[in-house]
Order: C-alpha cells, then sequence, then structure tokens
C-alpha cells in the first residue's frame, strides 16, 4: 500500500534496485504536463540522466446504465491521428474534494450521465516506464443521461451506449485499442462481474 496520497511507496528508495536521484528539473512544459529530467545514479554507481513524462492524476470511469450496458465515448486522439472509443477519463482537479467526486464530475462533463452509486475498482500506473500517471478506476451504476456535458475547448466527443460484450470484443478484435479502457473493462470482469 502506498505510504502516501502520491501513490508513491517511499521504502522503494531503500531497495538495492533503486536510482538515487541527486537533481530534477522540468526539461519541457505544455498544457497537460511536464517533462522532467532527473540527473541519477544508478545502482551500480553509474551517472546518468532519465526523461519522463510528469502528468497529473486521472480518474477513469466505467459507467453502467440501469439496463447494464456501458457509456462509451468516442473522441478523437491527436496523437494516433484518428477517433478513439473507450471510458470517460480526466484529470483530477484541485477543486476536486475526492476521487470519487473526479469521477463523477468526468462522467458528467463528458457524457452527461450521472451515477446513482459509485465505487472504486483499482489504481494502476499505465505506462510507469516513461510517466508517472496514476489512474484510479470507478464503476459507476445506474448512469442516466439527466446531467450537464460541459466539455473542455479541445474535446471533441460523441456519446453512445454499447453492450459490456460488445465492447469486450471490440477489445478482443483490436478495435477498441484504448488501454484505460481495456484494462477497466477486463479488470471488472476478471474481480466483480
Amino acid at each position: 500500500m502506498p505510504d502516501d496520497a502520491s501513490g508513491e511507496d517511499d521504502t522503494d528508495a531503500r531497495d538495492d534496485l533503486a536510482w538515487e536521484t541527486t537533481d530534477s528539473d522540468v526539461a519541457y512544459t505544455c498544457p497537460g504536463f511536464d517533462i522532467v529530467r532527473d540527473e541519477v545514479v544508478l545502482p551500480d554507481g553509474t551517472e546518468s540522466d532519465y526523461d519522463y513524462l510528469d502528468d497529473d492524476p486521472a480518474v477513469v470511469v466505467l459507467p453502467f446504465t440501469p439496463e447494464d450496458d456501458v457509456v462509451v465515448i468516442e473522441e478523437w486522439r491527436q496523437a494516433v491521428k484518428r477517433v478513439n472509443r473507450g471510458l470517460p477519463a480526466g484529470s483530477v482537479e484541485a477543486d476536486d474534494v475526492d476521487l470519487a467526486a473526479a469521477a463523477r464530475r468526468e462522467l458528467e462533463e463528458e457524457t452527461g450521465y450521472e451515477a446513482d452509486a459509485l465505487h472504486a475498482l483499482t489504481t494502476v500506473e499505465p505506462a510507469n516506464g516513461i510517466s508517472n500517471a496514476v489512474h484510479h478506476v470507478f464503476v459507476a451504476e445506474g448512469c442516466t443521461p439527466t446531467g450537464e456535458r460541459d466539455l473542455d475547448f479541445n474535446e471533441s466527443i460523441r456519446v453512445d451506449e454499447t453492450t459490456p460484450a460488445a465492447l469486450r470484443d471490440a477489445v478482443r478484435e483490436g478495435t477498441c485499442r484504448d488501454g484505460r479502457t481495456a484494462l477497466a473493462l477486463l479488470y471488472y470482469e476478471a474481480f466483480e462481474a
């Protein structure tokens, strides 16, 4: 279990595989994330540097309607130059009182759906070899389109509903390639369904 809210476990620093960070600075900054450069000493004493993407914690929501369909979004993803079908997700904001509040906010902002019930599913580090990103996955139940969408200026999102089986088939067939969606759905089916 992490020792602090950042998700970091400070006992890892005492492991004989741990790298010692001797200096750290932001090499590049842009809206949404920074690139951090750490000066490090490897376990064998070698001095090196290591760059990684510094990203805010995020929430991912697996929303079910009262009929047990899954609410999904379709959104343009510039990095891969295509429309991505996946789950609502977004960064935790400073005024979110807790992670559940962030999940409820993201669900409503991106889809217009509101949940009757919400619970934490898992927390993962989706790309910890290149990023410090932490994603908190939630299951939302009883979702109905009663809220107000409030998209960011750079979000173009279509909302749809699908069956869990159809979404699972899309993951298996490779037509749904969103890692957050695949992980959330398969984790849910393996441990909760």
